[in-house]
């Protein structure tokens, strides 16, 4: 698998939610592989993001807005003319779901509808790739990985919005001529330096484990697929390419999963965690009721795999020490866009020493 640096060289890219966690790694990755870069997002948490640690504005230009907003986003749109474009603007989190399910579906359809229309209206772009969730599909607790043929569906508002999303991107591709190649990427949860999400597992474990406190855990059984942010973006990266070239072969969903290694329990991954950490980080099982999540669900990338030549490159283990690293880099006052474009440089080393 290849990312192709002359393709994205000087190339106009646009990414919603520019400020968010995946959205920085994305847009850190663009800027050194030479493209032009603009991200429509809301204001990074004032709380403190992975885009103002690693000072991310500094190579691109950053609009502060919200794809709820349809003409603000159409005149950003008709300004940047981007040839490329990465849709990662979204409510992201499960809980925040149940507690705004309204401004939950307002924000991952509507405003997925609100971009792929400001796109048919300007014209010229070659490949939109909208990043939805492994969440989309009806979960049957299956104990094997979902495909892409798989029955969408969604129990809680973030899963049934995305779903929702989905049937939008699909809509709009079969129903507008003049709607740009459109693909959806899937993925699961992901780890990495700098994300400081409410409610995400490693960030709240990291913050806990920085202050020497040890972490509750709601749901240390759980089973999840786990991979650095690295991992997803490099395909959504790939799929990019191919997509602007071969459209009517690429315009479609594709799974972006980790390997089956790479599945382990909540407990067994803090258990790896607080190793890395050192000292007496440990950590503890919260009491109480919580709203529901799934338990069991695994994507099945083989059609990634066989297409786009793309599979995980980086370990579990691997993911994780780097989080250690970033944060630790964080503790010592490293500048942190010199680690993070460290660590993306890290990444291309080992994807060029993976077998074609």
């Amino acid at each position: 698998m290849e990312i192709d640096r002359t393709f994205w060289k000087n190339r106009r890219v646009l990414v919603t939610g520019h400020t968010g966690f995946k959205g920085s790694w994305l847009c850190l990755w663009l800027q050194h592989l030479g493209a032009r870069v603009t991200g429509y997002a809301l204001e990074p948490d004032v709380a403190g993001s992975l885009f103002a640690d690693a000072d991310v504005a500094s190579g691109m230009q950053s609009v502060i807005g919200d794809v709820r907003d349809f003409d603000k986003l159409l005149r950003t749109v008709e300004t940047v003319r981007p040839e490329l474009v990465f849709h990662l603007a979204a409510q992201p989190l499960v809980r925040v779901s149940y507690e705004q399910p309204v401004e939950t579906f307002a924000v991952n359809v509507m405003g997925t509808v609100h971009l792929l229309e400001a796109l048919r209206r300007i014209g010229g772009v070659s490949a939109v790739v909208a990043v939805t969730t492994d969440k989309v599909y009806e979960n049957l607790e299956l104990r094997r990985g979902y495909t892409e043929a798989d029955q969408l569906g969604g129990h809680d508002p973030y899963a049934a919005s995305k779903a929702c999303s989905e049937l939008a991107v699909s809509s709009y591709r079969r129903s507008f001529a003049d709607c740009p190649p459109v693909a959806t990427a899937r993925a699961g949860n992901v780890i990495g330096g700098g994300d400081r999400a409410r409610d995400r597992l490693l960030t709240d474990v990291i913050r806990a484990l920085a202050s020497g406190e040890k972490p509750f855990i709601r749901s240390p059984q759980a089973v999840r697929p786990w991979q650095h942010a690295l991992d997803p973006l490099c395909g959504y990266l790939l799929l990019a390419q191919q997509l602007s070239l071969k459209p009517q072969e690429y315009a479609s969903a594709w799974n972006f999963g980790p390997g089956e290694e790479s599945h382990v329990s909540v407990a067994q991954l803090l258990e790896k965690l607080t190793a890395l950490w050192g000292g007496d980080a440990a950590w503890m099982g919260a009491p109480g009721n919580h709203p529901h999540e799934t338990t069991c669900l695994y994507l099945d990338s083989s059609r990634a795999s066989r297409e786009l030549r793309w599979h995980p490159c980086w370990t579990l283990d691997m993911a994780l020490g780097q989080t250690v690293a970033w944060w630790k880099a964080r503790q010592a006052g490293t500048n942190l866009r010199s680690e993070t474009i460290r660590q993306i440089e890290l990444y291309e080393t080992a994807l060029m020493k993976e077998p074609l």
